[in-house]
């Protein structure tokens, strides 16, 4: 009797099991998780709240607009990093695993990035890093399962160097000069070092490092400094409460702010709408052309903000720099996973091995960015197994006292001079981690 009562129990405890089973895989099929850091508190907040805003409502509206991808319905979490790596580390390491598996993740932080990239590798989790990140991981052959798509900061520093250049006359004028770098003392300050050493090597112009130490609030010794020293042209690699600190210190001692040229993550309207004319002149770079409208713009306010759905109650973020640059992060993301689909099931649950598949697989055409209303914001863009960046272009920007204006047409970085520090720093990256440098002509 008792005998016959375990079989009864182990026979309903397994078939609870596989009910469960069952009911878990056909949730997990009907939507798709993405992972959200941000840092919504801390000195970068300024430019981190517009930038999750406008990632969350991309979500929002292909959930709302669209019933999700293809049916499969778009489910995300904020977890709050405040820029801080340990707790980016701490929500990566949670929020993996979830709901059948993260869709990639968009760290938000170029420590953060350096530090769950080894992890990744392991974990199979894809790294999202649009304009930021470690720039040599657009090798895809090393850097599987990293993406910086659409620039890194070896292109967009090559670029503000370009226009520097034009300005001047041609590139043969730029011998002779000297050009400044003022960065925040961390790893992201650090990114565009190698490409400017490459470039002043190639140029003939001196270079200058100022180190900031975070959060960048103290800076008067720097400008000293360049008070002193007075280089021709500043790159800026700033970020949060760091930018409009600068360009106050630079107004102190005279410095010209038309020849600052900040990164996008220093090229926001939060970044100088307090300082005004102080900062007019102020040059910045965008990735793409994310300072214009498109039709996403208009359809974000009907879907979402004209229903009282968005994700600023005021909604005064929609339509700036950072908030557009999240909608485009997002964007990626979401037709990541369509590509994916197209290929493994459309209408299915995506692995992150599948959806990973989909990030080295994009063809943005100017149809297909039509019909997602970014026609106006970006080019055509594609990847492949050696290329996870993706096609970079990038416009100059400078403030005029009340807003930014275009201030150049479009530019690409000179790959001769990025691709082959991105081979060898990849291919130095591959042999310190003992990674297997992938035969892309063997990829499917």
């Amino acid at each position: 009797m008792k005998f016959t009562l375990k079989i009864a129990a182990a026979t309903v405890a397994v078939t609870s099991a596989l009910v469960g089973a069952t009911m878990s895989s056909a949730v997990a099929a009907e939507e798709q998780f993405i992972p959200l850091l941000v840092y919504r508190t801390g000195s970068f907040a300024p430019l981190g709240i517009p930038w999750a805003d406008g990632k969350q409502d991309y979500l929002r509206l292909i959930n709302e607009r669209d019933g999700g991808v293809n049916g499969v319905k778009i489910v995300y979490e904020e977890c709050e990093t405040a820029y801080a790596t340990d707790r980016g580390v701490e929500c990566y390491e949670r929020m993996k695993d979830e709901r059948g598996g993260a869709s990639g993740f968009d760290t938000q932080s170029t420590g953060i990035t350096f530090a769950v990239s080894d992890r990744a590798v392991n974990d199979k989790q894809i790294v999202v890093t649009t304009g930021y990140g470690l720039s040599q991981s657009a090798d895809g052959r090393v850097f599987k399962w990293n993406f910086p798509l659409l620039g890194h900061y070896w292109t967009a520093t090559d670029v503000m160097v370009q226009d520097m250049a034009k300005r001047l006359g041609g590139e043969d004028k730029l011998d002779g000069k000297k050009i400044a770098l003022v960065y925040h003392d961390s790893p992201f300050g650090k990114e565009p070092i190698e490409l400017l050493k490459r470039r002043s090597e190639i140029n003939g112009f001196k270079l200058e490092l100022y180190p900031v130490t975070a959060p960048g609030v103290q800076q008067k010794s720097t400008w000293l400094q360049i008070r002193k020293s007075r280089p021709d042209f500043i790159v800026l690699q700033s970020a949060g409460i760091m930018t409009p600190t600068a360009i106050r210190e630079a107004q102190a001692v005279g410095y010209p702010r038309d020849q600052i040229y900040g990164i996008w993550w220093a090229s926001s309207e939060t970044d100088v709408q307090d300082l005004g004319d102080i900062a007019k002149g102020y040059r910045g770079i965008t990735i793409h052309n994310s300072l214009e409208k498109g039709r996403v713009h208009k359809e974000v306010q009907e879907y979402l903000y004209d229903k009282g759905k968005g994700t600023s109650e005021d909604g005064k973020t929609l339509g700036t720099l950072a908030h557009t640059r999240g909608m485009m992060i997002s964007m990626l993301q979401v037709e990541a996973i369509r590509t994916a689909q197209e290929k493994f099931g459309v209408g299915k649950h995506m692995t992150p091995e599948q959806v990973r598949w989909g990030y080295e697989n994009l063809n943005l055409t100017e149809e297909r960015l039509e019909e997602l209303g970014f026609a106006e914001l970006m080019r055509p863009v594609q990847t492949s197994c050696e290329n996870h960046m993706g096609t970079d272009w990038a416009r100059i920007i400078e403030w005029n006292g009340k807003e930014f204006e275009l201030a150049s047409d479009w530019y690409q970085a000179n790959h001769d001079i990025v691709d082959p520090i991105v081979k060898e720093l990849g291919e130095k990256y591959a042999a310190e981690k003992k990674i297997e440098i992938r035969d892309c002509s063997k990829e499917s």
